[in-house]
């Protein structure tokens, strides 16, 4: 009997502990979707090679946002992002967005260089000044070869 009331104990702190963990990361995690607290602006890309849905919206490297949707134009063949970027973060009109990554294995992100205009951008805006992803292996092999 003492074993089994141990266990029963045991099996109760485990539980109320994955609890604790699952409050936590309830208040923690920033889903980054449109909707309350969140505006949408777009920025068009040349390349838009290792960005994908979710990733990171950061300004000085703190992330403010993530990218809700990619779509191509089909009039100009450029990749469009839709950037979910949280309510208190305002972008000048002359911001840059570049697609950066963490490393050579690290995923793509957007990083957003904020301009110095007096105006911001509003939901549905643009990003005009945009800035494709680099491919690594073809920068190499251009190295390589001379070219």
């Amino acid at each position: 009997m003492a074993s089994n009331a141990a266990e029963t104990l045991i099996g109760a702190a485990v539980l109320a502990v994955a609890g604790g963990f699952l409050v936590y990361a309830a208040q923690n995690v920033d889903l980054g979707g449109v909707g309350s607290g969140y505006y949408e602006v777009n920025a068009g890309f040349r390349k838009a090679s290792g960005v994908a849905v979710g990733a990171d919206v950061r300004v000085s490297g703190v992330k403010v946002g993530t990218v809700a949707s990619l779509t191509l134009d089909p009039q100009t063949y450029r990749a469009i992002a839709a950037l979910s970027i949280r309510e208190g973060v305002k972008l000048p009109e002359d911001s840059v967005a570049a697609i950066t990554s963490d490393g050579l294995l690290g995923g793509a992100y957007i990083a957003i260089d904020p301009g110095a205009s007096d105006f911001f951008l509003e939901a549905g805006g643009e990003i005009e000044n945009t800035q494709g992803s680099v491919d690594l292996i073809e920068l190499l092999s251009k190295a390589v070869s001379g070219n």
